[in-house]
């Protein structure tokens, strides 16, 4: 909700700011910055102007840290009127002005961020005390307080910059976050330790021609992929294109990505499930608003939406068949990956998350409890990467005997994972399906719970 505001109620909110100030520099006696947004206009709040604001909290906060500057308070107002932040900072006076001043000038929807520092008596700091070039005009360049003084744009243009500004910067702030998040999950979902017949941090499982270390230069060279994939999304909501052309435009990508990945590993294939699964997540995240995406039902219901009708369309006419995928399908009926995403992973949303979670809430560690929730995502679906190895009745054997185990043990200890894993070895069983499952987990866990 975007509110007009009146040139009073603007006033009010200085004189409001001012009494912030003088306060915070009576208790702290050091210096302040005051961070607010320059908004042409009677609009200056917005989502999408709130959404900056908190882009550039988090690049002074970043900037502050980096240079060892102590933040000994912190406050913000979200109003009609505005954003504002105050931080009360243990740092050099100068040193602070030199380090906003580059902030404002680092980027181009930098160019939007006012961030004045007072000193200890409340008087703002100049750029001239630094001999700092001036700031200039969003549209033309020339120094800002000139353009301002003669109206030299309107406010509709400079408006319209506003806007452009923000959505770039934050599309590429949304884009490389959730695709460093999706890189990150492949990273947690190949260290988890043990994961029976899995690669990771004990042993290399069921697979003698990769590594805990292909599977890491797989998931670097994955990140453009995800970048990609999350820009996508990003555009085909902002053009309101359905969600089934969005997965239409992750086809090539996802060929290209399997080539980038058996350059990345001299030809192993690592993570062929997961660019189909995390790639359709990733997109679903760049369709979604930024509080859509803490929600993993909203954003695996995103996932089904974009797929719907997969299966029909692969599989209706199929009579013969040329891969594994298929041969399941024609003997078993079994939809493998495909039917798990248009249906909304289900076994992740109803079985490996709550597990994953559950366990991380009593403490457990990210190994014990991302182990579990590969195992009951294992008993959940038919992992055909177990049936291509061993057969149908040694997947549906092995499936059963590891139920049984978690009915009796829900979170399996390391020595029954090891046990497990040696087992797995031995009969060369691999879940890898349930592996690219619990990277999804971990990603949907990072935007559920984390500040992103």
């Amino acid at each position: 909700m975007s509110t007009s505001v009146t040139l009073p109620q603007m006033l009010i909110a200085r004189e409001n700011r001012v009494h912030t100030q003088q306060t915070l520099l009576a208790q702290y006696h050091t210096p302040l910055v005051c961070f607010t947004m320059n908004i042409a206009g009677p609009i200056k709040n917005s989502p999408l102007i709130r959404r900056g604001f908190v882009l550039g909290c988090r690049d002074l906060e970043n900037a502050l840290r980096r240079e060892g500057m102590t933040i000994l308070h912190k406050q913000t107002t979200d109003a009609d009127t505005g954003n504002e932040a105050f931080y009360a900072v243990d740092a050099d006076l100068l040193r602070l002005k030199k380090l906003t001043a580059e902030l404002e000038d680092a980027a181009p929807v930098a160019r939007l961020y006012d961030m004045d520092v007072l000193d200890v008596n409340g008087e703002k700091v100049d750029r001239t005390a630094l001999a700092l070039p001036v700031r200039r005009c969003l549209l033309c360049g020339a120094p800002a307080k000139e353009c301002a003084r003669s109206r030299r744009h309107t406010v509709e243009e400079l408006q319209a910059k506003t806007r452009e500004l923000l959505q770039t910067a934050l599309d590429d702030h949304d884009a490389e976050t959730i695709a460093q998040q999706a890189t990150r999950a492949l990273l947690f979902e190949v260290t988890t330790t043990p994961k029976p017949g899995l690669v990771d941090r004990r042993n290399t499982g069921s697979h003698r021609d990769m590594d805990s270390f292909t599977f890491m230069s797989s998931a670097a060279a994955l990140y453009p992929y995800f970048k990609k994939c999350a820009e996508q999304g990003l555009r085909d909501a902002a053009e309101n294109r359905a969600a089934t052309d969005t997965f239409a435009a992750l086809r090539p990508l996802g060929r290209q990505a399997e080539s980038t990945m058996l350059a990345a590993t001299s030809g192993v294939n690592t993570h062929k499930g997961a660019i189909f699964s995390i790639g359709i997540a990733v997109a679903a995240l760049g369709r979604l608003d930024a509080e859509r995406r803490r929600d993993p039902a909203a954003v695996l219901a995103e996932c089904a939406a974009m797929t719907k009708g997969l299966v029909s369309r692969d599989y209706a006419h199929l009579t013969t068949a040329k891969t594994a995928g298929q041969r399941f399908y024609l003997a078993y009926g079994i939809t493998g990956v495909r039917g798990q995403a248009e249906a909304g992973f289900p076994a992740v949303r109803n079985v490996g998350l709550p597990t994953l979670e559950t366990g991380l809430k009593q403490g457990l560690g990210n190994d014990r409890a991302g182990a579990a929730a590969l195992l009951a995502m294992l008993c959940a679906d038919d992992d055909t990467n177990m049936i291509a190895r061993g057969g149908r009745e040694e997947q549906l054997r092995t499936t059963s005997k590891v139920a049984a185990l978690l009915a009796e043990t829900p979170y399996p200890d390391e020595e029954t994972l090891a046990r497990l894993d040696d087992e797995f070895i031995r009969k060369n069983l691999s879940p890898g399906g349930s592996a690219d499952l619990l990277a999804l987990c971990w990603l949907l866990h990072f935007f559920k719970t984390e500040a992103l």
